[in-house]
C-alpha cells in the first residue's frame, strides 16, 4: 500500500509539474515563455534526480523561470536558428535535384543527426553547470559525442514517449515536458558524473604525480 501511496504521489507530482510548464510557456505567450517554462521544468527535475525530492515544486519552478528567462530565451532561439538554417538546407536539396546536391546529402544528414543529438543536450547542461550561453553549447556537443550510451538511452526514451503521446494525445496536458525532461536528464546527469569522475581521476594522478 505503501509502494501504491509512493507511486500516486509521483504520477501527481509529474502532472502538476506539467501543468505548470504548459501555463507559464502560455503566460509567456509561447514565444517568450515557452524556452524558460523548459529549463524551470528541467531545473525541478534536476533537484529530484539529485536527491532533492521534497522540493516545492512551485516555488523552485517560478525561481527558475525568472532566473532563467533571458539565458533560457536566447538560448532557445539559436537552437532554433540552427534549426530553420538546416530546415532551408532541406528545402534546397529537394527543390535542386542534381549530381551536386546528391554530393551534399550526406554532410547535411550528418550535420542534422549531430544537432539533434545535441539539442537532447542542451538544456540538462544549462541547468546542470553554471556557464555562459557560448560555452553551453559547445559542452552539449562535447558532452553527447562522449557518451554515446547515454545519448543512445535519451533517443530511445524519447521515441517511446512521443510514441505514446501520439497514441493517448489526451495525457499531453499532463504528461509531456514533465516525462520529456526526465528521461533527458537521467541519462544526462549520468555523463554528468562519468565526465565529473574522470577529470577527479585526472587531477588526483596530477597531484600523485608532484
Amino acid at each position: 500500500m505503501q509502494a501504491v501511496n509512493k507511486a500516486l504521489e509521483w504520477i501527481t507530482k509529474v502532472a502538476y509539474l506539467n501543468i505548470i510548464w504548459i501555463a507559464f510557456s502560455v503566460v509567456g505567450l509561447v514565444a517568450f515563455g515557452l524556452f524558460p517554462a523548459t529549463a524551470a521544468c528541467f531545473t525541478v527535475t534536476r533537484k529530484w534526480i539529485t536527491g532533492y525530492t521534497d522540493i516545492p515544486v512551485f516555488k523552485t519552478f517560478w525561481k527558475a523561470y525568472r532566473e532563467s528567462y533571458k539565458g533560457a530565451n536566447i538560448l532557445g532561439y539559436i537552437i532554433l536558428a540552427f534549426g530553420y538554417i538546416l530546415y532551408l538546407d532541406f528545402l534546397f536539396l529537394t527543390v535542386n535535384n542534381n549530381e551536386s546536391t546528391l554530393l551534399l546529402t550526406i554532410p547535411f544528414l550528418f550535420i542534422s543527426i549531430l544537432y539533434i543529438l545535441t539539442v537532447l543536450y542542451i538544456f540538462p547542461v544549462y541547468v546542470y553547470y553554471d556557464m555562459k550561453i557560448s560555452k553551453v553549447l559547445k559542452s552539449a556537443v562535447f558532452i553527447m559525442l562522449l557518451n554515446p550510451l547515454s545519448t543512445l538511452v535519451m533517443v530511445m526514451g524519447l521515441f517511446g514517449i512521443m510514441f505514446v503521446l501520439w497514441q493517448f494525445q489526451g495525457i499531453f496536458i499532463f504528461f509531456s515536458m514533465s516525462i520529456i525532461s526526465i528521461a533527458l536528464m537521467m541519462p544526462a546527469y549520468r555523463a554528468f558524473q562519468k565526465i565529473q569522475e574522470k577529470q577527479t581521476y585526472i587531477n588526483n594522478g596530477k597531484l600523485i604525480e608532484d
